[in-house]
């Protein structure tokens, strides 16, 4: 199977990425904090299996400080509930069940660890960053997005 890119969504037509970006300054203009929404973006693109998502990302957080144990095991952060707050882990869950809708749907015992860590304001901004990284994931993936020279 050839990796070349596909397509460029950019080049073919930069105005299809401006709902994106309009939906990126939301999310980041909310409370919930950029090492947050790192560990978020991080995990929902591990699920997806975007390189190119995971290479942005990773920079992101440690440009934002966030713990390197925390990076290096988000994979298995259930596994590790003492490296994350309680706040991280119930964003991490409701990342994943999101991510992967069609499995199960949103447990009510995900949602329940949201409900007493965040506000609905917040939980509105964490379903919308949740809902980006997936389309910025499917856009990568389905064009085939070449890595960025490091």
């Amino acid at each position: 199977m050839s990796h070349e890119q596909r397509l460029s969504v950019h080049d073919v037509d930069p105005e299809a990425y401006q709902p994106m970006y309009a939906m990126e300054k939301y999310v980041h203009a909310g409370s919930l904090g950029e090492p947050l929404l790192a560990l978020v973006k991080i995990r929902a693109s591990q699920i997806n299996g975007c390189a190119w998502c995971l290479d942005m990302h990773y920079k992101e957080a440690r440009a934002q400080q966030v713990a390197q144990r925390k990076l290096d095991v988000i994979a298995g952060w259930s596994e590790a509930p003492a490296v994350y707050s309680e706040r991280e882990r119930a964003a991490i869950a409701l990342t994943e069940e999101v991510t992967q809708i069609s499995v199960a749907g949103v447990s009510d015992a995900v949602w329940s660890s949201v409900k007493e860590c965040f506000d609905d304001k917040e939980i509105v901004s964490l379903l919308m960053a949740i809902s980006a990284i997936n389309v910025w994931n499917r856009l990568a993936i389905s064009t085939r997005q070449a890595l960025p020279s490091e």
